[in-house]
C-alpha cells in the first residue's frame, strides 16, 4: 500500500494519484459521518416510542428532516465554497 512509502520516494504521478486517493478517502468518511448525524438527530427528532417499524407520520417525518438537514448542508457547503473560492481570488490579487 502507498503509505509504506517514503512521500519523497514517489512521482509527481505516483504523488498526485496518491493524494487523490487521499482526497476520495476523505469525502467518503465525511459522507458517512453527514448520514450518521443525519439519521442520529433525525431519529431523536421524530421516533418517539421505537418499535418493531415506523408509523406513516414517522416516516414522513424522518423524510421531512432528512430533506431539511440536506438542504441546510448544501446551502452551508455552497457559501463555503464561494467563501473559499473569493480568499483565494483575493490572495492572487494581492500578489500583483
Amino acid at each position: 500500500m502507498m503509505d509504506s512509502i517514503q512521500a519523497g520516494s514517489l512521482s509527481g504521478a505516483e504523488r498526485d494519484e496518491f493524494i487523490q486517493q487521499v482526497k476520495q478517502e476523505i469525502a467518503v468518511a465525511s459522507a458517512q459521518e453527514l448520514l450518521t448525524k443525519i439519521t442520529e438527530k433525525c431519529f431523536k427528532k421524530c421516533v418517539n416510542k421505537p418499535g418493531t417499524s415506523l408509523d406513516s407520520s414517522e416516516q414522513k417525518c424522518v423524510a421531512m428532516c432528512m430533506d431539511r438537514y440536506m438542504d441546510a448542508f448544501t446551502v452551508v457547503s455552497k457559501a463555503y465554497g464561494n467563501r473559499l473560492q473569493r480568499e483565494r481570488n483575493n490572495m492572487g490579487m494581492s500578489g500583483l
